[in-house]
């Protein structure tokens, strides 16, 4: 039997790069969409270069996208490429709608355009529940974004569901919650707080600086998280599906577990930092992951201390390094 094609928009990030290895791990044959531009960062994808198809294509072009699809015919196409940083949403709100909303409908309109037996997965967000109705969310709570981030996912949320239901699509969304990683990008809190502790340690800074320090996330592993968007696609019916871990901690409890584990005290290096408070502030998300696990067999195999565990220690690796050749 010919493997599987499947096609990831948004292969340079962080779940793309995972996603990407998972699917080579099952026998697929990947293609990459890639945005052309002078700073492309293949770096999460270097490991893997040569057994993936890199192709150019935009968010922002349909043309492009159809022109993909017309050429390498995946069966699968995962839509993980967006503007994915909340605090970048507040300064670029028109071009996080252009891409992170209008940009899936161009995918959507892509697939039913060229073959409509493709099934789709959309990456949503906790962040389109926002201002919280209940607490834990589930794929019935309804949605409160607080970001410009946050009402362009739920766009995206809703025209998926939208197309699935006007044209028969095989179309889902999983509905994931913070899932982190050493391949995180440097301006999420998670990395900034590893990365502010390894270099405190190896004594190249001596401070952290962070917004809001109580702010409550439910943060599992990367990795758990694309394993999770490659089973909602194998279901017979399309669903939306909450990922999650079901627990919740504060931004202070990660950093605390973050410089206990390199033996220093948070405290005597954080400074709460206004530029780094949102106007409009989450102030706690948990997710409710029963749905996956009954219907998918899904859940987080990865503990939060095991998480911050392998997050520190990617970023003690890199600061030791640059230590000794300062050193040196």
């Amino acid at each position: 039997m010919a493997s599987k094609r499947a096609l990831i928009t948004g292969i340079t990030g962080q779940d793309g790069s995972y996603l990407a290895e998972f699917l080579l791990g099952k026998g697929y044959e990947v293609i990459g969409m890639v945005r052309r531009s002078s700073t492309i960062n293949f770096e999460r994808i270097q490991h893997i270069q040569d057994k993936i198809t890199i192709v150019s294509g935009d968010l922002m072009d349909q043309i492009s996208i159809i022109d993909i699809i017309k050429t390498y015919r995946p069966q699968e196409v995962y839509n993980l490429a967006a503007q994915s940083f909340v605090q970048t949403s507040w300064v670029q709100p028109v071009f996080t709608g252009e891409v992170t909303a209008l940009g899936v409908t161009r995918v959507l309109d892509a697939v039913r355009l060229v073959d409509p037996e493709i099934r789709f997965y959309q990456a949503s967000t906790s962040e389109m529940f926002g201002k919280v109705r209940e607490s834990p969310q589930t794929e019935g709570t309804p949605f409160y974004p607080r970001s410009p981030y946050g009402v362009a996912k739920l766009y995206g949320h809703w025209i998926t569901v939208n197309y699935r239901e006007s044209y028969d699509l095989f179309a889902c969304s999983g509905i994931c919650f913070n899932h982190e990683s050493p391949r995180r990008g440097h301006e999420f809190v998670t990395r900034k707080i590893a990365r502010g502790a390894a270099r405190i340690k190896c004594h190249l800074a001596t401070e952290l600086r962070l917004g809001n320090l109580e702010a409550k996330r439910d943060w599992g592993y990367a990795p758990d998280y694309v394993r999770g968007m490659w089973m909602i696609l194998q279901q017979d019916q399309p669903e939306d599906f909450v990922l999650s871990t079901g627990h919740t901690h504060s931004v202070r409890e990660f950093a605390e577990q973050a410089f206990s584990q390199v033996g220093l005290n948070y405290e005597d290096h954080l400074v709460q930092d206004p530029a780094y408070m949102r106007p409009a502030e989450v102030e706690q998300l948990v997710g409710n992951p029963a749905k996956a696990k009954q219907k998918l067999g899904w859940e987080t195999q990865t503990s939060f201390e095991e998480l911050v565990h392998i997050m520190v220690e990617a970023e003690l690796g890199c600061a030791q390094k640059e230590e000794q050749s300062q050193v040196g």
